[in-house]
């Protein structure tokens, strides 16, 4: 779901970084010491999972695992992705430096909007928590490939049918994720709660 270089407006970039630097500054206000490796593991996880990249216009097509890292960090998540986009940037020129901060937004805001939303479900433990784990990490995609159309939209209406395809492309990706975020929290429930207690506590 990253967007290349040279494709938004002005006006969407600054949208982008302005929502980027206002999540990056609540999530580091939030993030104590006992996150730091937690989230230094995920944004680990993000930059491998999100490095198999299948074009799909302007944008392109690949796992994510945001609803994931949405679950455990809350707003934390903004500088796990944020640090996994830049080092794809200068690494390997995926997305790239001026469009950090819209690629950023489209991907941390529903994974911290998705924890607020299902995080009484999972709390409840059983068949809620398994369905509202699977929901976080399905919705997670779905709202990220709404945000990077309504970008894309808003920037050329000759992006509107590339927009299309974005959503639609990413509907398997979508059960696909909200799968794995379902089995990777339940496990982490069973083997390591502090990790999802942490969270709990301080998002």
């Amino acid at each position: 779901m990253h967007i290349s270089e040279g494709v938004l407006s002005i006006p969407v970039l600054a949208t982008g970084a302005a929502v980027t630097a206002a999540g990056l500054v609540i999530g580091l206000k939030k993030m104590d010491s006992e996150k730091l490796v937690t989230v230094a593991l995920l944004s680990s996880v993000f930059f491998v999972a999100s490095l198999v990249h299948i074009p799909v216009g302007p944008s392109s097509a690949h796992l994510i695992l945001n609803g994931l890292i949405g679950l455990i960090l809350g707003w934390a998540a903004f500088p796990a992705i944020f640090i996994g986009l830049l080092l794809q940037a200068i690494l390997f020129q995926y997305g790239g430096l001026t469009v950090i901060g819209v690629n950023t937004a489209t991907m941390a805001l529903p994974a911290v909007l998705c924890h607020y939303l299902f995080r009484s479900m999972l709390a409840k433990g059983g068949r809620s928590m398994s369905v509202g784990s699977f929901l976080c990490g399905a919705l997670s995609i779905g709202l990220s490939a709404v945000l990077t159309s309504f970008a894309l939209s808003f920037t050329d209406d000759s992006f509107v049918g590339a927009a299309q395809i974005i959503i639609y492309a990413h509907i398997p990706i979508m059960i696909i994720e909200g799968f794995i975020c379902l089995f990777t929290y339940s496990f982490l429930f069973k083997v390591r709660p502090e990790m999802l207690m942490i969270t709990q506590e301080h998002a």
